[in-house]
């Protein structure tokens, strides 16, 4: 996708500025040479946000706003006078947990700050953050014919009987976007993100519920900070783009790639035992084949447990 020029440094939203994505996304607007309002939840992140900040010169076309997601009038005030929002959702700092819950908790997010931007007349793009697990999960998965691509949705039923809450969440925060903009006329992408590679990254984040079963289907997907930021900033420049957009640029389908994920997210669990030298000896081939397949086993043995929940047996 190439971008279309920006003609004179445009002014931009970007919510909720401090989490991972929205903070980087700050930064790099800014060095572009776009105006930056900065929406976050907290007068402590204000303190933090300011730390990202490269220089003096960026700093001018910097403006914090305290901005609450069901706060609509918060949300007009930081939309005031700009031409743009990237949109992703954090969870309220008093209800970090993803659970069913938490679906209500980010559609009325997702609504409340949509119809803001229908009601700012300077609007004329809305980024909306999702997730590929917005995308992939489904009754009938194995036995599609075609590959998953932006047309698919994740199932709601299959993903509250899995108990798949961050997946529920962000499927029906993303309808809940797209009707919404569709009805009121807001010109909306969605970047539908793999499982973010950043420094925060642990093994309880609620994305990597299910790792087995997307390890299994081809589908365990992730995407760089700096590569999900560009692609951010990609849509919103250019005029051509409309839609859904998946985003990653890495797939854990190889058995060493997911070894390295479970060491790194759980890097204090033992290893499994290995294989004894005299079960490699013979071909070489089939030497190949014993380890990659005790690679394989280990990495499940890894996800099935903390991440599934033991509901694999239900299927």
């Amino acid at each position: 996708m190439s971008p279309a020029a920006v003609a004179v440094s445009p002014t931009v939203c970007v919510m909720d500025a401090a989490g991972t994505l929205g903070a980087t996304l700050v930064r790099s607007l800014l060095l572009r040479g776009y105006t930056v309002h900065a929406a976050v939840q907290t007068h402590d992140e204000m303190q933090v946000l300011n730390g990202v900040v490269p220089c003096d010169t960026e700093k001018k076309k910097l403006k914090i706003f305290h901005s609450d997601p069901f706060d609509y009038q918060s949300i007009m005030d930081a939309l005031k006078g700009c031409s743009g929002l990237f949109y992703s959702f954090q969870p309220p700092r008093d209800q970090p947990s993803s659970d069913e819950l938490m679906a209500d908790v980010e559609v009325r997010a997702a609504h409340n700050v949509i119809e803001a931007c229908a009601q700012t007349e300077t609007i004329e793009k809305a980024v909306f953050t999702s997730s590929v697990t917005a995308v992939i999960w489904r009754d009938d998965r194995k036995s599609i014919p075609s590959d998953l691509d932006e047309r698919h949705w994740t199932d709601i039923n299959f993903s509250r009987k899995f108990k798949l809450w961050h997946a529920m969440s962000k499927t029906l925060s993303e309808k809940s976007a797209w009707a919404l903009a569709m009805d009121r006329g807001v010109n909306m992408v969605s970047v539908n993100a793999g499982l973010l590679m950043s420094s925060d990254l642990t093994i309880t984040n609620p994305y990597l519920k299910g790792a087995a079963e997307m390890y299994e289907d081809g589908v365990f997907v992730t995407v760089d900070l700096d590569f999900l930021v560009d692609a951010h900033i990609c849509v919103f420049e250019d005029v051509s783009s409309y839609g859904r957009y998946l985003c990653f640029n890495h797939i854990i389908n190889r058995n060493e790639d997911a070894l390295n994920i479970a060491k790194m997210l759980a890097p204090s669990a033992p290893p499994p035992p290995q294989r004894s030298r005299s079960g490699y000896e013979g071909d070489p081939a089939e030497n190949k084949q014993q380890e990659a397949e005790q690679t394989d086993g280990q990495f499940r043995a890894w996800a099935a447990g903390p991440l599934w929940s033991g509901q694999r047996n239900q299927r």
